[in-house]
């Protein structure tokens, strides 16, 4: 019997930089409070403090050296926002955004990154592709943090994150509920020759290791990116939105 899926609820988050914090207000989220740099009077300070004002949301001038203790990214731009607690999705709240959107499922399966800036910038890559949801594993990679805010540039208020125990469970959670998949690996056939249309998740493995043995076997398919170079591997991130945008040039094509 497979193990029970379980998710991780919420997790609190700062927002760091000016777009990032002007976006997560433009989204909707709940900010509890806005610590913005004193003495800084610029346009785009001044816009984001109007924004935060019409949402009722405290605002606190501080020092620079303030906001240099506060930041995990240290590129906060002088301005850093503390949201309300982040929830994780469930696979059923990515499910439900495909079929509102009334298209077959596009999930992306991230197996043991641990870079936040590549979780953030494949998150970012997630939502501008159509992706409906991303799914990471809670233990031995990189959750939800300043840094995979700021890296994704406002994507994460807009792509639901799962976050669960067990990543072989969840596909074969997901496969139940009509999904295949395909891993991202050097070894697999070239991407060009595979039909990667239809309910699909799409697994990108950890930045050194790649995908671990037991998810690579719940996988149908296994996807390389031709390469022609000297080099013979890419950065996770870029792996996987070559890929993620064959899946796009596929669908958009059918």
């Amino acid at each position: 019997m497979a193990d029970r899926v379980e998710y991780n609820d919420e997790v609190n988050l700062k927002i760091e930089g000016r777009h990032e914090v002007l976006e997560a207000f433009r989204s909707g989220r709940s900010i509890d409070r806005l610590y913005v740099q004193e003495n800084v009077n610029d346009g785009p300070i001044r816009n984001i403090v109007k924004v935060a004002r019409q949402a009722g949301c405290i605002i606190n001038f501080v020092s620079k050296e303030k906001l240099n203790e506060m930041s995990e990214s240290h590129r906060h731009q002088g301005v850093i926002a503390l949201a309300a607690a982040f929830q994780y999705a469930s696979l059923d709240d990515i499910l439900k955004k495909a079929e509102e959107k009334e298209e077959p499922p596009f999930i992306i399966l991230l197996d043991g990154i641990e870079d936040p800036h590549n979780l953030g910038a494949i998150i970012r890559t997630a939502d501008i592709a159509g992706a409906h949801g991303v799914v990471i594993p809670k233990r031995r990679a990189s959750g939800l943090t300043a840094t995979v805010m700021r890296t994704s540039a406002g994507a994460l208020n807009y792509v639901p994150v799962a976050r669960v125990t067990n990543m072989k469970a969840a596909m074969e959670e997901l496969k139940a509920k009509g999904l295949w998949f395909v891993c991202a690996d050097m070894d697999g056939d070239t991407m060009y020759d595979l039909n990667l249309t239809g309910p699909i998740g799409l697994v990108v493995g950890n930045e050194g290791s790649g995908v671990s043995r037991l998810v690579r076997e719940e996988c149908d398919f296994v996807a390389s990116v031709p390469m022609f170079g000297e080099i013979n591997s890419l950065n996770a991130s870029v792996a996987a939105g070559v890929l993620m945008y064959e899946i796009v040039r596929q669908r958009v094509k059918k």
